[in-house]
């Protein structure tokens, strides 16, 4: 079996992933948030760095933060957003 996410890319990591706004992505059931950032790294190779590193990387399970270093489960129709730093100025 496997799952369906919706992945929201914002900023540099919409830049880095070739302007994708929004990607469908399937993974084995059971899958994690550590397997769906390998899995986006191997499918966006440009996005790879930023993607890996979760000091600058957040991610967002539909719509709520996923603090730094936290793996957690992943399930069907799951919406996970990538949200790089933001600088203001």
């Amino acid at each position: 079996m496997s799952i369906t996410l919706k992945v929201l890319f914002f900023a540099s990591a919409r830049e880095l992933a070739g302007n994708v706004t929004t990607s469908q992505i399937q993974l084995k059931d059971g899958a994690d948030t550590k397997i769906l950032r390998q899995r986006l790294a191997e499918k966006y190779p440009k996005l790879a760095p930023l993607i890996m590193d979760e000091e600058n990387l957040t991610l967002a399970l539909n719509e709520e933060y996923i603090p730094e270093g936290e793996v957690l489960p992943l399930k069907d129709g799951d919406t996970i957003a990538l949200i790089p730093p933001i600088s203001g100025g």
